[in-house]
């Protein structure tokens, strides 16, 4: 049996005897923007992956909106817990491809860290104030190369970068994993914002087109296991990452269904309007008096725009942090009064 220097040789050495010609091998990462000493048990995606769980951007996720502004149900889906589905989903497709999952777990984690609260009306009220404008990829990328660990970045690897950057359609990212994760964010949003419509009563199950359901199936189990398996079978032993035609069309529709009754119905943007005003009126305050921002975001001003700068501080906002921060800045406090007898 042979035998190796550390447990990340060991890696490397399962990684080359059993992956996808077509997969990206740890060993042969292109690196870091900043020289670090290697660590001997964890390969430098796996270091990835645990930097970006452990990121304090990360953690708030937990309370920034995914479609519905700050839902009072228990089992409404959260930046998070799409993000973690996300994870999951690219990590079955790159497990079923023999790619990379430790790469694909990693620049899942990390490609939503750039999202604003309130979800994508927060993305686009940011683009519409900030005149070099805003998308929440970008950002992303911005959080984990700037700020993150108070304006030094984490560091991360070149494909993690370049996946977090290119998951959005139409996007080509480097490897395929990164297309995994492009295939993954699709599958598992347009899946569980169906739930979360047909839970907030604004779509009934049967609200969907036929045809529709009948290629992806009923439920969310069902359309996403028919998702993965055609990616599978469509993709298996190729240099690509995607679905059959006939599943490609009928995700696309469901895509289009989605925005036209809930991205952008009445129902799910009901309190835009209200967000509008609070992220203007917190973008007007901070841009005429930057001194006020946390030291951090202070602290940036002399090497970024001030409004590049104020727009990080308002992306970083959970949805009830920018409620917090605007009820302290815009609404009277009431007065304590002692009583002198």
């Amino acid at each position: 049996m042979e035998k190796f220097k550390s447990l990340k040789d060991k890696t490397y050495a399962v990684e080359r005897a059993f992956f996808s010609p077509f997969a990206s091998l740890s060993e042969n990462t292109r690196g870091r923007q900043r020289g670090e000493q290697p660590c001997a048990m964890r390969t430098e995606y796996q270091r990835d992956r645990d930097r970006l769980i452990y990121c304090k951007s990360f953690r708030r996720l937990k309370n920034k909106t995914q479609v519905f502004f700050s839902p009072e149900g228990d089992h409404y889906v959260t930046r998070l817990t799409h993000t973690l589905d996300v994870a999951q989903i690219a990590r079955s497709i790159a497990r079923a491809l023999s790619l990379n999952e430790d790469l694909a777990e990693a620049i899942a984690l990390g490609h939503d860290l750039g999202h604003t609260p309130f979800g994508h009306s927060g993305e686009r009220i940011l683009d519409k104030l900030c005149p070099s404008g805003f998308e929440h990829n970008v950002q992303s990328l911005r959080v984990v190369d700037v700020l993150e660990k108070d304006g030094c970045g984490l560091n991360l690897t070149y494909e993690v970068r370049d996946g977090i950057l290119n998951h959005k359609k139409n996007s080509d990212p480097c490897t395929l994993e990164g297309r995994c994760v492009s295939l993954a964010d699709r599958i598992a949003y347009i899946n569980h914002d169906l739930d979360d419509a047909i839970r907030a009563g604004i779509l009934k199950a049967e609200d969907v087109p036929k045809h529709i359901v009948d290629v992806l199936g009923k439920s969310s189990k069902e359309r996403i296991n028919t998702a993965i398996t055609s990616v599978y079978k469509n993709s298996d032993g190729k240099n690509t990452v995607s679905m059959d035609e006939q599943v490609e069309r009928a995700s696309e529709e469901m895509r289009n269904f989605m925005f036209e009754r809930v991205y952008l119905s009445g129902s799910a943007r009901g309190e835009e309007e209200k967000a509008e005003r609070m992220l203007s009126a917190m973008y007007s305050y901070f841009i005429s008096r930057p001194e006020r921002l946390p030291e951090i975001y202070v602290s940036l001003l002399d090497g970024f725009p001030r409004e590049q700068v104020v727009c990080d501080y308002l992306s970083s906002m959970t949805d009830k942090y920018a409620v917090y921060i605007f009820n302290g800045i815009f609404v009277p406090h009431g007065w304590t009064f002692i009583d002198e007898k």
